[in-house]
């Protein structure tokens, strides 16, 4: 079933097609005997196409710094799978985000809330062997947006060898504003495969199922 999704730009809303196929997460079986897919989405307006800062997989250091980025440190780590169950290794994620405060670091992001210029924002790492991937990052804010609050979340672009997705990961202890977000509920019933599970406090668990590896 595909839906809608909007562009989240705060100067201004495009329509943009958000096609959630069949959701789900590593364990829970389709009902043609294969992992469900992680849930697509819009890549939204803030993808940084210019970046002024590291890549790495902590985005709360900065070389050359002297003070790690404001807000509270969290760890979110998964695999990246393919429909059978199989570890996609080799795989490359990239992943953006806003600050603790909810603005990101992107010229069409007209927020009024600070920018944090000890946070990295953006990450491009890639899976090991057994498609397992972690990041070091700060927990974001939720912010305002022309459809409403829109709850704390974090993009990801994920590429294996032949197929690609682009998706948003939610958090499971945001329940609360996760429900009344309208993105969120866009995903309907199977919205709960884009959470990552509180593996531990400040730790996140997500696995990423894509179509093919």
């Amino acid at each position: 079933m595909e839906h809608r999704e909007l562009n989240l730009s705060r100067r201004g809303f495009a329509g943009a097609a958000l096609a959630a196929g069949a959701l789900g997460a590593a364990g829970l079986k389709a009902a043609d005997g294969h992992v469900a897919l992680t849930p697509s989405s819009d890549m939204g307006p803030f993808y940084p196409i210019e970046r002024i800062a590291e890549e790495d997989a902590d985005l709360t250091w900065i070389k050359g710094h002297s003070q790690r980025a404001l807000g509270n440190v969290i760890e979110v780590s998964g695999r990246v799978l393919d429909r059978h169950g199989n570890p996609v290794s080799g795989a490359t994620l990239e992943l953006w985000q806003c600050n603790s405060v909810g603005r990101y670091a992107h010229a069409a992001d007209i927020a009024t809330a600070p920018l944090d210029p000890n946070f990295q924002g953006f990450a491009a790492i890639r899976t090991g062997k057994a498609g397992e991937w972690h990041i070091t990052t700060i927990k974001p804010s939720g912010y305002d947006s022309p459809i409403g609050k829109r709850t704390p979340h974090i993009h990801f672009d994920v590429r294996g060898k032949s197929h690609r997705l682009i998706a948003q990961m939610y958090f499971e202890d945001d329940h609360a504003t996760n429900s009344t977000d309208e993105l969120y509920k866009t995903l309907g019933r199977d919205a709960l495969h884009s959470v990552a599970k509180l593996a531990a406090p400040t730790k996140y668990n997500w696995d990423i199922v894509l179509m093919d590896g």
